[in-house]
């Protein structure tokens, strides 16, 4: 009888969930307009979620879209901070900094807070959708979150597509007579190929205040063309602003979805090796759909392990020269790869230096690619730097010239690798004989191709 007593209370105690260990409140600003309240769980799985209310920027809708969720989020282990931003009054600068400051807190806190600064998500409702996805989107890389939750958000800054109120306060009225503007925080626009973090949208399909068909699914398709990881939940009814509110019909399921979401994703340790892949489109992975799992930064990370995070920074159409037609040193990829602030670095550049309008300022290539190694210096003096050529181009398309690869890029390419005690992997004639792993385009690795780029990269980074 003791003995199952016992196992009654052992399974009773493994079936309650952690709680709220501590709640506390942070100002933001010195006035106490802008502050952050924090839930902090009992038991930490690392995770932790930024939530941003909504309220159409006219005011925060901060019970159901903010606190309520605090409970259930503590019990699946993850910490959770609620920004009670300032309202823009037609100056979207004051949310976004007052969220973007909410964010450096927890990350400069994760250590004493139990929180893997490389987990940090952000969770906003309605505007606060938007506020999200303008974070997700534009912030720099040290505050932009590793993940989004946005629910029934507003995209769209375009009025007529979207809810009126939250583009007029966001943007004012002015702003919203300027197309540049509005096309730039209409957030579907401004979605960037493995820069956006991973997205779920959660919405009901009778929504009548901000239609999901002009907002939520446009991020979602956004998303999804740029080959990003993305999942969309689109409920039967529930109108708007259901929140964390129990009487949403599909509460539970709901919970269930987004519990499956975060468990699924895949998180890099606090002190992985972090391995930066910077390259052209033969990095980002042209003609690879879903080059964010298929690419072979991608297929590298699979091959290294958990003790490693490598991150794709590859650019389509990219040059090494700053007088290229599209410099990659001028790319938000190239400044996220710096704060990224490498162990390692693989370059894969220089095909489309080829290219006759680009290689008439060859002279200035070697001197270019000096730079971009002593930048990544500067962040990461101990860096271990790899230089690829360019793997041959079978035929001539973009003006693409593998005579000027052979003969002029890779013979510069050795001469900086040497100069500056760099390692090189020769692609050029690793490929050589391998036509059957291009595209038809004769120069873009086919899905064999990327693999066989893992597998190299792979066996020079564990020599």
């Amino acid at each position: 009888m003791k003995k199952m007593m016992f196992l009654g209370l052992s399974l009773f105690s493994l079936m309650v969930q952690a709680q709220t260990a501590r709640k506390f409140t942070i100002d933001l600003t010195e006035d106490g307009k802008a502050q952050m309240v924090c839930f902090l769980p009992e038991t930490h799985s690392g995770k932790a979620i930024v939530g941003v209310p909504g309220g159409g920027y006219s005011m925060l809708s901060n019970t159901h879209e903010g606190y309520l969720a605090s409970e259930w989020l503590n019990q699946q282990g993850i910490a959770y901070f609620v920004v009670n931003y300032r309202l823009p009054n037609g100056d979207r600068t004051i949310p976004i900094g007052d969220v973007e400051k909410g964010i450096r807190i927890v990350r400069d806190s994760a250590q004493a807070w139990s929180i893997n600064p490389h987990d940090v998500g952000i969770m906003g409702f309605s505007a606060g959708g938007h506020l999200s996805s303008v974070i997700s989107t534009h912030a720099d890389f040290d505050v932009r979150p590793d993940f989004s939750i946005l629910f029934y958000p507003v995209i769209s800054m375009d009025e007529r597509l979207s809810h009126k109120w939250s583009c007029v306060n966001f943007l004012s009225e002015e702003g919203q007579k300027n197309p540049e503007l509005v096309r730039d925080f209409s957030t579907q626009n401004a979605v960037r190929r493995h820069l956006t973090p991973p997205a779920i949208i959660i919405s009901a399909s009778d929504d009548r205040l901000v239609p999901f068909v002009t907002n939520g699914l446009e991020y979602y398709k956004a998303m999804r063309m740029a080959g990003n990881d993305c999942a969309m939940y689109v409920y039967p009814t529930g109108d708007h602003g259901f929140g964390f509110g129990p009487w949403f019909k599909y509460h539970k399921q709901m919970l269930e979805d987004l519990k499956n979401w975060l468990n699924d994703r895949q998180v890099p340790k606090p002190d992985a090796v972090r391995v930066a892949c910077v390259g052209n489109s033969i990095t980002d992975g042209h003609g690879i759909d879903m080059a964010t799992a298929y690419g072979y930064p991608a297929l590298l990370q699979k091959k290294l392990g958990s003790d490693y995070w490598v991150k794709n920074f590859g650019v389509s159409s990219r040059t090494l020269l700053n007088k290229g037609d599209f410099p990659y040193m001028n790319e938000m990829a190239w400044k996220d790869a710096l704060a990224f602030k490498p162990d390692i670095v693989v370059i894969k550049l220089g095909t489309n230096d080829s290219k006759p309008q680009n290689w008439q300022y060859g002279k200035e290539f070697k001197q270019d690619l000096e730079q971009m190694i002593k930048e990544l210096r500067a962040v990461s003096p101990k860096a271990r730097i790899i230089l690829c050529t360019p793997i041959p181009a079978f035929k001539s398309s973009w003006d693409i010239n593998d005579a000027v690869i052979t003969n002029e890029i890779i013979p510069i390419q050795q001469k900086v690798a040497k100069n500056f005690g760099l390692e090189i992997i020769d692609l050029h004639t690793l490929f050589s004989n391998s036509a059957d792993m291009v595209q038809e385009d004769g120069i873009h690795p086919n899905q064999k191709g990327v693999g066989r780029m893992a597998d190299i990269v792979f066996e020079q980074l564990k020599k």
